[in-house]
């Protein structure tokens, strides 16, 4: 008995028979979403995990000028940490969406 080769593949996107007004039409589709959207949470997550490692390489390395020079990594890094995480989903989207942009008054 040997293993088998090779990695599992997975779908990349949403299943094609799940809706989202009657989730409990179709058990196999809903398994199927759920796990997708775990995936693209641990992917999220992991996203995220690269940009801290990053940003504390940048401020070891700038030392005293790492506000100017680690500014777009750190920026990059809390865009990324923003929804992402288990139990967010039921908060309002202003409380964890990206930042909106500031408009400039004339």
């Amino acid at each position: 008995m040997g293993r088998k080769k090779g990695l599992p593949e997975f779908e990349e996107t949403a299943p094609d028979g799940f809706d989202p007004e009657n989730p409990y039409k179709d058990p196999v589709a809903m398994v199927e979403m759920r796990e997708h959207i775990v995936r693209e949470k641990w992917i999220q997550i992991e996203k995220a995990k690269i940009l801290r490692e990053k940003v504390k390489w940048c401020y070891r390395v700038e030392g005293v000028n790492h506000y100017q020079k680690c500014r777009i990594l750190v920026q990059q890094y809390l865009d990324s940490t923003r929804g992402v995480g288990w139990g967010k989903d039921h908060r309002p989207i202003s409380l964890h969406g990206p930042k909106p942009e500031a408009v400039e008054a004339e």
